[in-house]
């Protein structure tokens, strides 16, 4: 059985008397890859603000690698090994791609041998191969303000994977990427997770598809269901809570990737 990197346990989180978690129960295995979906509201933002420190439970705990993080500000808990990558891409324009990920790489985060310092060989060769696993290595001289949007989201995971961190929560990868920009975002996650545990929160269904081992949905800041893409797609709760009607043998149900194409079942993420 694989060990339990991160276990959150009747974890509520109320703001001013509303409940955005409400007893949420959740765990995954280390070298896992999951996918976090749910509708608008459903607390999935706060879910992850919760496991990095911004925001403290109101009740229940979060348990990484066996330690409580209660107790912890958000800069001890990325330190223990938690990395989280934002939606809007957080990379310094002005420098180039290698020149970020050295900053990434750099343990000693003070003005003046950051500045100063000559980049340690093994750095170096850190800095090579994250530059060829992120697709970036024809670039990485250029100013990060140059490239694309989806390059700015591989040099963002690039640097977070540079502080390597035990556990990657990646929120919302893909948001105005182009196809193949998403497909290739896709592609560079599945191979991350050959040696990380990874949380993506995302709404891309094809998406999901591409990279998805087992999905857990949120819904009212609990969690709804887990599985498959497949068996999450037909559950009739899901169906209920995108749909907003039941499921019964008089009403065929449409698989629900097809029906979040439509309006009224978009999902959002928060």
């Amino acid at each position: 059985m694989n060990e339990k990197i991160l276990e959150i346990e009747n974890l509520t989180v109320s703001f001013d008397g509303f409940k955005a978690l409400n007893n949420l129960n959740f765990s995954m295995d280390a070298g896992e890859l999951r996918v976090v979906i749910g509708p608008n509201g459903a607390g999935k933002t706060t879910f992850l603000d919760v496991i990095t420190g911004k925001v403290k439970p109101t009740e229940g705990r979060v348990l990484f690698k066996g330690r409580n993080l209660r107790s912890y500000a958000e800069h001890a808990i990325a330190q223990m090994g938690i990395g989280r990558k934002f939606q809007t891409p957080r990379v310094y324009l002005n420098l180039t791609p290698r020149e970020n990920l050295e900053l990434s790489c750099n343990r000693n985060k003070r003005v003046f041998p950051t500045l100063f310092r000559k980049t340690p060989s093994a750095e170096r060769r850190t800095v090579s191969g994250l530059l060829e696993t992120i697709g970036l290595t024809h670039k990485a001289d250029m100013k990060a303000g140059l490239l694309s949007h989806g390059e700015k989201q591989w040099l963002e995971i690039g640097m977070l994977v540079a502080q390597s961190p035990d556990l990657l929560l990646v929120d919302e990868p893909v948001a105005g990427l182009t196809d193949e920009e998403t497909f290739r975002t896709g592609e560079l996650l599945l191979s991350l997770a050959e040696s990380h545990s990874i949380i993506v929160i995302e709404h891309d269904m094809e998406f999901v598809h591409q990279i998805a081992r087992k999905v857990t949905v949120l819904h009212e800041g609990t969690v709804l269901c887990e599985g498959t893409m497949d068996e999450v797609q037909h559950d009739p709760r899901v169906i209920e809570v995108y749909l907003g009607r039941e499921v019964d043998a008089e009403h065929p149900v449409t698989p629900l990737e097809d029906a979040l194409l439509e309006p009224t079942g978009t999902l959002e993420v928060n």
